[in-house]
């Protein structure tokens, strides 16, 4: 089943409102503020729906939701995890930086894909994305501590697998990730270029 985008994003808008305004989880509250929402979130994507051309496959936005709450739940954890990480290091000066640049070769393909990726990146404490080579697919992330690649990439590879399905990409999540060539470690450091 098929629904023009600007209704979605209608429905979304009036789904944001309920958490804009702070509505207190009584039945009668929640049912006041979402028909509220639903007018001003209608009424804006009404009026914007240029925007939002064509139709949006209903069975696919039920199939990603899960994920996205998946994807929400995990990046806040690591969020968690490396902000007390980053802490740490600062009150510990004796606690050890290393930076250094990874490369990470990633599966999704789609600009949303990659541009989500690469935000949920820059905004962990402790690491950045840096670039993003269109030719092999790949980020290039600065690490505060590089010293073990695998524990900075492993949190991106378990977003990446949510993003797979959110984004209706080709791959899938357990596909294999693509390998660099052999000139390549697919591990870059200071003096890895």
């Amino acid at each position: 089943m098929k629904v023009r985008r600007w209704i979605l994003a209608g429905f979304t808008l009036a789904v944001l409102w309920l958490f804009v305004r702070g509505v207190h989880f009584t039945p009668v509250h929640v049912v006041q503020e979402l028909l509220v929402g639903l007018v001003f979130g209608f009424g804006v994507a009404g009026v914007f729906r240029r925007l939002y051309p064509g139709r949006t496959d209903l069975v696919r936005v039920a199939k990603a939701t899960p994920y996205t709450l998946l994807y929400s739940a995990a990046f806040l954890y690591d969020l968690l995890t490396a902000n007390v990480d980053v802490a740490r290091r600062v009150l510990a000066p004796s606690m050890p930086i290393e930076p250094r640049v990874i490369k990470v070769p990633l599966r999704v393909e789609t600009p949303f894909a990659i541009t989500t990726i690469a935000n949920s990146i820059t905004l962990t404490p402790g690491t950045l994305s840096m670039d993003y080579d269109d030719e092999t697919n790949t980020l290039y992330v600065h690490a505060i501590d590089g010293r073990e690649p695998d524990a900075v990439v492993d949190p991106i590879r378990r977003w990446e697998d949510y993003a797979l399905v959110i984004f209706d990409e080709e791959r899938k999540p357990g596909d294999p990730v693509p390998r660099p060539g052999k000139s390549d470690s697919g591990y870059g450091g200071e003096g890895d270029e």
